[in-house]
């Protein structure tokens, strides 16, 4: 093992490479920005997601960026005409991807090595634990962990997952002072209280739960935080700040899970700083990698399992669109469609899928729930897998209804501007 400072070990890359890092919170920033001043690159390709900053390597000649999930720094590198492209894959097809690019160097953010060398993986196990590994043990490829103490010492669970790597097993060190991504809490508006409000009669006293990403998901984790339920237990993709505060309010007990019984289980973790302070030590909470927190089948065997993601779009057969716009990619597939089906398996289990009946583009109304899809729209989770749906003005439960009662169920949610359009469309849909 080699302890560099991040410019000592941007000299690692050559100038026709590759490197993979970690999606958000695992990426090695301080490593990446260090690379930012390098201008001999010929063939630099670069693996990723969810960029957490912006970089500058990613805008230098001869340096491409592959991302499975569009954050605000791709899109903006995206338009500022930066050799970025998305592809299309969910959070566990990034193992075998990883596996098949094969790259030189894979890197990861981690804490620094505790009395006896362990280094916690931090926020995030995702796809690169085994890859990760893989690359360790090979002499022709670079295992590479830069370290801060800004990032908290999280665990998995031991024999089997242990979220860590040795310092005698890696190949090089980078000593930094990164700080893990602040997702500030935006403003809880009218709109998301009121989904909150349809989405809490679904979620009884002792259920599993998984939050996506983004207000709505948020703003229901304060509700239960605040309100009367208890013995809820957390199996996510992803930790968030309301997961947290739900947890802080003595609300998370994961006595009756079924799976991982005792321990709040996830992948990787985002939010305010406040959460990383929390994480640190905390052996309520253990990160596991993406094949196990994203499996449909482990995610089933949780008891009373609900999940509770949004969307962009929803068509009156119950297509969702939730990872581009008109077409555009604007984020990723991550564990949509997973969590999504993981929840359809058991009776007893509830899928969520809550957004907005309308939004606004340049200044036009636009109703988020759609006769059809527009041409060129990409589908994220198929219609047959799709439970319930809930936007303010209400909710619709898919599960076992025909085509033109789905459609009538669903038409009855839109936006009141449009909901006897939809509803005249819903009487004579085919099927």
């Amino acid at each position: 093992m080699r302890k560099l400072s991040p410019s000592e070990a941007a000299g690692i890359i050559t100038p026709v490479d590759s490197l993979s890092v970690p999606l958000g919170p695992g990426v090695p920033g301080e490593f990446l920005h260090a690379l930012d001043s390098r201008d001999d690159f010929e063939d630099f390709q670069v693996n990723g997601a969810l960029l957490p900053d912006l970089f500058g390597v990613f805008t230098k000649p001869g340096v491409s960026y592959r991302s499975g999930f569009f954050g605000p720094a791709e899109r903006f590198l995206l338009n500022a005409g930066v050799d970025v492209q998305f592809v299309p894959s969910d959070f566990r097809g990034f193992i075998s991807m990883l596996q098949m690019l094969n790259t030189r160097v894979v890197a990861t953010m981690a804490s620094p090595p505790d009395a006896d060398g362990w280094m916690s993986l931090s926020l995030h196990a995702g796809a690169h634990v085994a890859e990760l590994r893989r690359a360790a043990a090979d002499p022709d490829r670079i295992c590479l962990l830069e370290t801060s103490e800004r990032f908290p010492r999280t665990l998995g669970i031991e024999p089997q997952y242990r979220h860590a790597m040795h310092v005698d097993d890696v190949d090089i060190v980078v000593e930094g002072d990164y700080t893990p991504i602040n997702l500030a809490d935006a403003p809880t508006t009218d709109v998301e209280l009121a989904i909150a409000g349809f989405a809490l009669p679904f979620i009884p006293d002792g259920a599993t739960l998984q939050t996506g990403i983004g207000g709505i998901p948020n703003t229901i984790a304060t509700a239960l935080a605040d309100g009367p339920g208890s013995g809820y237990g957390v199996h996510s993709e992803m930790f968030t700040s309301g997961l947290m505060r739900l947890s802080q309010a003595g609300k998370v007990t994961n006595k009756h899970k079924g799976v991982y019984d005792g321990y709040s289980v996830t992948t990787f973790a985002a939010g305010v700083p406040e959460l990383y302070e929390w994480l640190d030590g905390n052996e309520e909470v253990r990160f596991l990698p993406v094949e196990i927190i994203n499996s449909p089948e482990i995610i089933s065997a949780n008891d009373n399992m609900v999940t509770i993601n949004g969307a962009m779009a929803v068509d009156l057969s119950g297509q969702i669109v939730a990872d581009t716009i008109g077409g555009t990619q604007f984020s990723g597939i991550g564990g949509h469609e997973d969590f999504v089906a993981g929840a359809a398996i058991e009776l007893s289990d509830r899928s969520l899928v809550c957004l907005p009946s309308s939004t606004s583009v340049d200044g036009e109304f636009v109703s988020r729930i759609t006769p059809k899809l527009p041409t060129g729209s990409v589908v994220t989770t198929p219609r047959h897998m799709v439970d319930v749906v809930i936007t303010e003005h209400g909710v619709a439960e898919l599960r076992g209804l025909t085509v033109r009662e789905r459609a009538r169920s669903l038409a009855s949610i839109g936006h009141p501007e449009v909901r006897d359009e939809l509803l005249a469309v819903a009487e004579v849909w085919p099927g």
